[in-house]
């Protein structure tokens, strides 16, 4: 079973900086895209940062301030933020979409709380 940890959600200041965190274990698997979504309150999942085989892509609202990186020699990924607004307020979720045994399955972690007050 493929597990996706998050890890390093906080409660903020506007204008700082927070790095959230995404472990992943179990069976190795073809990776197609790993990534971060994000949901506020009463909205709807969005995309923040994606790395797939085509790049990377960053939602409008996050470019120039949000960083996604791959830890060298594993399959933790990071999420560097700053310049934090509150509107960058909502659980945080990690995303994988692989293939395991020749089935291509999507993958999210249980989501950490990011909290940006004014």
């Amino acid at each position: 079973q493929v597990q996706l940890v998050e890890s390093g959600g906080d409660s903020v200041q506007a204008g700082e900086s927070l790095t959230l965190t995404c472990a992943q274990s179990g069976p190795a698997l073809t990776v197609y895209a790993r990534g971060w979504y994000r949901q506020a309150s009463g909205k709807q999942r969005e995309l923040v940062a994606l790395v797939g085989t085509g790049g990377t892509n960053y939602a409008d609202s996050v470019k120039d301030r949000f960083t996604i990186s791959r830890v060298f020699g594993s399959n933790t990924i990071t999420l560097q933020m700053h310049s934090l607004k509150p509107e960058d307020t909502a659980v945080y979720y990690c995303y994988l979409k692989g293939a395991l045994w020749q089935r291509e399955q999507e993958y999210w972690g249980r989501g950490t709380q990011v909290s940006v007050s004014s």
